[in-house]
């Protein structure tokens, strides 16, 4: 990236909830950042296509795994997925980010969303959880008011 593009791009700020709170600034980075503001900006995810082998990563990376090679190509993909593996969970949890009591039990679990090699981690959306499964199909659920972070993604709503 060339020093008059470095100038042009928007850092995003990480904020952590803890006893004592911890801001830090700094460059997610030309492809994270680009998923990031696509997120909040218009509700897509923004993944990178390796040239080589073709594997696409949601969230994007600047150098594939197996092929050791620069990404280059970016590609929408979802807004819908698949489920590769989850959790029930069923004990109180307080979420250390926003000091919040999530409900139980609640879902957790990794989706590959349509057109993406690598799998996204979210909380999966179902009002009955017993029709969770390895293989059902799920479509992102995002936040209405976005502010440039992961948790843009309110979750994947389960598709009956």
């Amino acid at each position: 990236m060339s020093k008059e593009n470095e100038q042009e791009v928007e850092l995003l700020t990480v904020h952590s909830r803890t006893d004592v709170e911890q801001v830090f600034h700094y460059s997610a980075g030309r492809y994270l950042n680009r998923f990031l503001t696509e997120m909040r900006d218009n509700a897509k995810i923004i993944g990178v296509k390796c040239p080589k082998c073709g594997i696409v990563y949601a969230p994007p990376k600047e150098v594939c795994d197996p092929c050791y090679t620069e990404m280059t190509e970016p590609v929408e993909v979802g807004p819908q997925g698949t489920i590769r593996n989850f959790t029930i969970l069923r004990a109180p949890f307080v979420d250390p980010e926003t000091g919040q009591a999530k409900p139980v039990p609640y879902a957790f679990g990794n989706v590959q969303l349509d057109g993406a090699g690598s799998l996204i981690q979210n909380y999966l959306l179902a009002d009955d959880d017993s029709k969770l499964k390895v293989g059902a199909r799920v479509e992102i659920e995002f936040q209405e008011e976005r502010t440039g972070n992961m948790r843009d993604i309110k979750g994947f709503r389960l598709i009956e």
